[in-house]
């Protein structure tokens, strides 16, 4: 007798189930070839549903690779939470630095999705995407270990994280190997953050000189 309790075929999804299962998928796709890798037709055939299933949860590829980015800032953050808690000498931003380098190289696909593509440009105020970014760069801002002085912080912030990226990138492209300068990736990184820490403590310095002649 057959039995009344109907077996769920592997391929079938809750609701919800496919929008996750479709952002893995899309990441381990992304791991090998950034966001060009990433079809949505190429993901309903791997995760074995009919083709207009994504578009259930996604209206079209964009908003995709969207949901898709805003889950590697998403892990990049909890990265570099578990880097700046580690026990260390090390300085916080040190930490992070050297985690984001790791991970820009480790994990280049993915990287240039994030940090190569248009669509962080493209998300909007408030979007998830949006706001995975900014808690990304809250700690960035929060690895300096300094009070807020206007926005001293902020600009430090922007100028390392433009400094880490483009190590990064040369490193992808095979334009940086350290042997013209006789030092490696890492240690160059030190250096920012070293330039980093001077600068911002010089720039708080002198901003409070000024308010304190100022009052």
């Amino acid at each position: 007798m057959r039995s009344q309790l109907a077996r769920k075929p592997a391929n079938t999804y809750h609701h919800g189930d496919l929008r996750d299962a479709l952002i893995k998928a899309a990441l381990r796709e992304a791991e090998q070839g950034g966001a060009e890798a990433i079809s949505i037709k190429a993901l309903a055939k791997q995760l074995g549903v009919s083709q207009p299933a994504p578009y259930r949860h996604f209206a079209d590829r964009e908003a995709l690779l969207a949901a898709v980015t805003a889950e590697a800032f998403r892990q990049l953050s909890a990265i570099f939470r578990e880097a700046m808690a580690k026990p260390s000498k090390q300085s916080k931003l040190s930490l992070l630095a050297q985690a984001m380098l790791e991970f820009g190289l480790r994990r280049n696909g993915i990287y240039r999705l994030m940090f190569a593509s248009r669509t962080v440009s493209c998300a909007t105020k408030g979007s998830e995407l949006h706001e995975a970014t900014r808690e990304t760069f809250a700690l960035v801002i929060e690895a300096l270990e300094v009070p807020a002085v206007g926005y001293l912080r902020e600009r430090q912030a922007l100028k390392i994280w433009a400094a880490l990226h483009g190590v990064v990138m040369l490193a992808e492209q095979g334009l940086f190997t350290g042997e013209a300068a006789h030092t490696t990736r890492e240690d160059l990184v030190e250096d920012f953050v070293s330039e980093t820490k001077a600068a911002l403590a010089n720039a708080i310095k002198d901003a409070r000189r000024r308010k304190a002649k100022g009052s």
